[in-house]
């Protein structure tokens, strides 16, 4: 991988790069953006970006990789909205000679992108369920759990995270690469959020109606979490349910620290971004392909559990410690 700072200055023209992501409004994505035109102007590169307009806009996406392919980039980064809706277009870049690296979320197959650079996403949502099973202690064998995913698209990154937590919480997942198949009557129920604050509300009121004295909640991240926690709050429940997350934004771990959320797994955007960069400035020097972390998969950029309520047995760091490693 070229070194940073090398640069591809003596390059007559600098080699087109693009940034695809799931939407240009969630703070994970721009800080993704952030993270990637910083580098790419240290290493020469011209970058051009897109987002779609909404999770789960897979229409956008497409119409982005057409364009990449048109303007003969050399590289694409990508966080899909739908992992498997989007490998034809992926592979249409492959076959122009792209270099294809989904961020954050990994296409289904796996391979269809030449690397995946995220977080261990099983990981951060086992790292959640083993806090939240240890903090209930023996009140985790009668919980009443509502699980609030993204979307409906399956396998996902939101599938990831649920069936982590729930394997860190102690239940059987049935079929991993899928959520809603458990049969464990500590869960409520599952709903849909799109990731954003008013999908979290709507999802916990509708499990609400199911089951009003749930008393844990997982989220598949921040936004959902603040949404979930408006609507325990406003039937008088905020104070005895505790919800747990992924992502590590600055606003999710302030949120941490306010007592929204008990703890959350954090995430690194920015160097996923930076470090895919980096890869497409190989490439383009040499033809170099990343390589995965050891022992997977996909190249691991790294998480950390978020709590000032630590769980014995289970690493985590404080939220002074979050504070300073947060983005957005």
């Amino acid at each position: 991988m070229l070194a940073a700072g090398a640069g591809l200055a003596h390059a007559q023209e600098p080699a087109k790069a693009c940034l695809i992501t799931k939407t240009d409004t969630n703070p994970f994505f721009v800080k993704m953006r952030e993270g990637a035109s910083a580098k790419a102007e240290e290493l020469g590169l011209e970058l051009d970006t897109f987002a779609g307009k909404l999770d789960g806009d897979n229409e956008t996406q497409v119409a982005a990789i057409e364009t990449c392919i048109a303007g003969g980039a050399k590289g694409i980064l990508i966080t899909p909205s739908n992992s498997s809706a989007i490998v034809d277009s992926v592979q249409q870049a492959r076959d122009a000679g792209i270099l294809v690296i989904a961020l954050d979320t990994p296409l289904d197959p796996i391979d269809a992108a030449d690397m995946t650079f995220a977080t261990d996403n099983f990981l951060a949502g086992e790292l959640i369920g083993q806090w939240a099973k240890a903090t209930m202690g023996d009140a985790a064998a009668d919980a009443k759990i509502a699980l609030l995913n993204i979307d409906i698209a399956q396998p996902s990154v939101g599938v990831l995270r649920n069936q982590g937590f729930l394997t860190g919480f102690g239940i059987d997942v049935g079929d991993p690469d899928k959520w809603g198949d458990e049969e464990d009557p500590r869960i409520v129920g599952n709903d849909v959020t799109q990731g954003n604050e008013e999908g979290g509300r709507k999802a916990m009121e509708n499990l609400l109606v199911q089951e009003p004295f749930i008393d844990m909640v997982y989220t598949v991240n921040e936004p959902a979490a603040a949404g979930a926690y408006e609507a325990l709050k406003a039937v008088g429940r905020e104070g005895e349910v505790t919800i747990v997350s992924v992502d590590g934004g600055c606003p999710g771990v302030e949120n941490v620290e306010a007592g929204v959320i008990g703890a959350t797994s954090q995430q690194y955007p920015l160097l996923m971004a930076s470090k895919g960069i980096e890869a497409i400035a190989a490439f383009v020097e040499d033809g170099t392909k990343p390589e995965a972390t050891e022992g997977k998969n996909f190249f691991d950029t790294g998480v950390e559990l978020v709590t000032d309520a630590p769980a014995e047995g289970i690493e985590s760091i404080s939220v002074a410690e979050g504070k300073d490693l947060c983005w957005g």
